[in-house]
């Protein structure tokens, strides 16, 4: 698979069921299942102890860059 397929391959997040398009990160609970990128950021951010509201605010405003707003 070249790089522009990965690139538009739509894929089901294991952790959170939500589809998305892309790249997937992978799980750091088992270095193996691919996961959303939303998700990977959750796990780095839980993995240093940041709040769920945090998290919430800060993959808000990833999200909001990322869609060019």
């Amino acid at each position: 698979m070249d790089k522009e397929q990965i690139e538009h391959r739509t894929s089901v997040c294991l952790r959170c069921g939500k589809t998305f398009v892309g790249v997937p990160a992978v799980s750091r609970e088992d270095n193996e299942t691919p996961i959303c990128p939303d998700c990977g950021v959750r796990e780095a951010l839980d993995s240093i102890k940041v709040s769920k509201e945090e998290q919430d605010e800060i993959l808000r405003i990833i999200n909001r860059y990322m869609n060019g707003e």
